[in-house]
């Protein structure tokens, strides 16, 4: 008879996809002592689905960001028969769009006219030349207090010499739109907030960005079905985790670790996985775990960056728009990128609002627009009421498009991500002053010590833990198996009779 190891005990707090694929992927491997402890009512984290209009929407992860083979939501989406064929399309895998849509957009100004698409392309063109200009940035050819903001600022003043008076507004007003769309991209108030340096060590696979027909969160789903009913507890948030310590189990088993729930319940582990978003972190780095975390993780925690963005999505009777667009944008006259917007956020917080994507299929949702807005416009639009977001969107659509008649949306329904407790806002950032270090300090787990008696009592997953990969859901979930093959190299045991197919 051979020997008979005892499954570790695996606690996961948040069941994000971080979480849920961790413990997908230690099941699969031989351990069959996993719980997911989950603050909310729901499991997805920042991915959420609703129903809207006549379908479903997302109010949370839109995209599968570069749709290709080597991301693993790709992979997973596409083994699960997730998507629709022009996702699968060879072509539109191997498209390098550089994390932008290709399609060239429907532009309005604030004074009520359309912008002609040709008068666009040459300050897109600089554009999309200064950004790849920002990536390429290494360490040694940049100071570590520059911004991607300063940076775009040193570009427009070189090339804004050679303009002539005629475009010289209306390409400062168009870069002004561009970086609010950078704000949304990157999940910040402002670029001047994103540090140059390490910009460009976020990777982007290939692909055309695509959606799911039946919601980001039957992914979530889908991965949920491998694991057992009882893995997550829902409304259970957790107030302390106690590690380094000596508790004893009714098993007789004496545990590394203790859990503590808002609830007054507890829980005993040999390892902590936390998953939990860094805008959660930030609020509780210093009293979260006992013994404290160490001052480099708490630094780290406070260093990098995690913004707000939200999204607002409003349903037409019928659309104004050319059905063939699909992405709407505003230009506010007089605004420019050279200067910082003002401060009046009741007066002014649509002015951040970059546009409206044009959702899909419409014979299957409805005349839907989803409109982007970050930083702190977007956390001032949570503090209003809906029928106030209603109008305001309807008299900026009729001010942009120049009719003062345009029908209000019939619906509304937004995102409220800074309010959300256990959120906090939308995901991270490398902001000035930290860089790619601070997310793999990070993503250290605890005890630091390699010679402890008992090693990796907590470990830390999330998208603010990929270094390349933050802010994607594929980050998110390569950081969670990351985890867990850190618990699967410790016990190569409970994998010897298990099938070593990948999730």
């Amino acid at each position: 008879m051979g020997r008979r190891y005892r499954s570790p005990a695996v606690l996961i707090i948040g069941s994000g996809i971080a979480g849920i694929g961790a413990a997908a992927k230690l099941h699969q491997h031989g351990f069959h002592s996993v719980r997911i402890l989950e603050a909310t009512g729901r499991t997805g984290g920042r991915i959420r689905t609703l129903s809207f209009a006549k379908g479903l929407v997302e109010i949370g992860a839109q995209w599968i960001h570069g749709p290709s083979p080597e991301n693993p939501v790709f992979q997973l989406s596409s083994q699960y028969n997730l998507l629709g064929p022009d996702a699968l399309l060879e072509e539109n895998q191997k498209m390098d769009v550089g994390g932008h849509p290709p399609a060239i957009p429907v532009i309005y100004s604030s004074s009520g006219k359309e912008i002609s698409p040709s008068s666009v392309m040459n300050v897109l063109n600089l554009y999309f030349e200064w950004l790849e200009k920002a990536r390429n940035f290494t360490k040694d050819t940049c100071s570590p207090d520059a911004s991607v903001g300063s940076f775009f600022r040193q570009e427009i003043l070189r090339s804004s010499k050679e303009w002539n008076k005629d475009i010289y507004e209306l390409n400062v007003a168009l870069l002004r739109t561009f970086l609010n769309i950078e704000c949304c991209v990157s999940g910040t108030h402002t670029m001047d907030y994103v540090a140059l340096c390490p910009f460009g060590e976020y990777t982007m696979f290939p692909g055309v960005d695509c959606t799911f027909p039946k919601g980001y969160e039957s992914l979530v789903n889908r991965i949920k079905a491998n694991i057992p009913n009882d893995t997550v507890i829902l409304n259970k948030a957790v107030e302390r985790i106690n590690w380094d310590g000596s508790f004893q189990g009714n098993d007789s088993h004496i545990y590394p670790v203790q859990v503590q729930c808002e609830d007054g319940d507890t829980f005993l582990a040999d390892h902590v996985i936390v998953t939990l978003p860094l805008g959660f972190l930030k609020k509780h780095a210093d009293d979260f775990l006992n013994p404290p975390l160490p001052p480099s993780k708490i630094q780290a925690i406070k260093k990098l960056g995690f913004g707000t963005m939200n999204k607002i999505l409003l349903e037409f009777e019928k659309p104004f728009w050319d059905t063939n667009s699909s992405y709407i944008q505003l230009v506010w006259e007089g605004e420019s990128a050279l200067t910082d917007p003002q401060k009046d956020l009741k007066k002014n917080w649509m002015k951040k609002l970059s546009g409206f994507v044009v959702l899909e299929p419409p014979g299957q949702l409805g005349h839907v627009l989803c409109g982007f807005i970050a930083g702190e416009e977007a956390e001032y639009m949570e503090s209003l009421s809906d029928e106030e977001v209603l109008s305001s969107m309807t008299s900026l659509l009729r001010q942009f498009t120049g009719n003062p008649e345009l029908p209000p949306p019939i619906s509304i329904l937004r995102s409220q991500w800074h309010s959300q407790p256990y959120t906090g806002g939308s995901y991270s950032y490398v902001a000035v002053g930290s860089s790619g270090s601070d997310i793999q300090i990070l993503a250290e787990p605890l005890p630091k010590d390699k010679d402890a008696v008992k090693p990796l009592q907590v470990l830390f997953a999330g998208e603010a833990t990929e270094t390349n990969f933050y802010s994607t859901t594929h980050g998110a979930l390569m950081s969670g198996r990351r985890e867990a093959q850190r618990l699967i190299d410790k016990y190569p045991e409970l994998g010897t009779a298990v099938s070593k197919a990948k999730l």
